[in-house]
């Protein structure tokens, strides 16, 4: 009798414990749905397309740090997620810093010249205008380091996406996500009513959508 009652005490924790893991699988799903989203409109706008999406991808990461903290317990967090986004912001800023140093060592640069070649008739302001199509550099320079940064990041959380629904068996098309720029990996466009959305493709063999396994 007390056998039987112990199993059924184990069988009623069991089945707790797969609605705890299912619930945070899925919310963690939604979480990187919408971080994926986030930051690709943002690199989508930086490069002078107009995208309007509400969501802020670095409050959102901060978000899902803070419920990885609380869930260190089960396996829904990457550890390495702190480290890489402290990483990337870090690079966008020092990029930043970086660019207008440069902004202003060129107009500095140009501006001394012009105003020594206009005050001396000395034949100066060419060589002030000179230096001016570093500029252009400069711009493209840091929009291509920027660009890199805000790639990584995406596909990085493309790949947890992937990992997610291949360990928790959730189906991919319930989490699908907008995507504005079309050089991702491991991603596969499809069409729901009249817009376009982007899912993570699976290895041949996982049963994507099929009732999730738990330890």
């Amino acid at each position: 009798m007390t056998e039987a009652v112990r199993d059924s005490v184990e069988v009623a924790l069991e089945l707790d414990e797969r609605e705890v893991y299912s619930h945070i699988a899925k919310e963690s799903a939604e979480d990187i749905r919408r971080i994926i989203s986030s930051i690709d409109a943002e690199r989508a706008q930086r490069k002078g397309f107009t995208v309007y999406y509400l969501d802020d991808w670095d409050d959102l990461i901060r978000e899902r740090i803070r419920k990885g903290k609380r869930h260190t317990a089960f396996d829904f967090y990457n550890p390495a997620l702190l480290d890489i986004w402290e990483e990337k912001v870090g690079e966008l800023r020092r990029i930043r810093m970086t660019e207008r140093f440069l902004y202003s060592g060129i107009a500095l640069f140009s501006l001394g010249f012009v105003l020594v070649g206009l005050l001396s008739k000395a034949y100066l302001i060419p060589v002030g205008l000179s230096v001016l199509p570093l500029w252009i550099w400069v711009r493209d320079w840091a929009g291509e380091r920027r660009d890199l940064i805000y790639h990584q990041l995406t596909q990085f959380f493309i790949d947890e996406m992937r990992a997610l629904i291949e360990d928790y068996n959730l189906n991919p098309e319930e989490y699908r996500f907008k995507l504005f720029n079309d050089d991702y990996f491991g991603v596969s466009i499809l069409r729901f009513g009249r817009e376009n959305f982007a899912v993570v493709s699976l290895e041949p063999g996982k049963n994507a959508g099929q009732p999730p396994k738990f330890w």
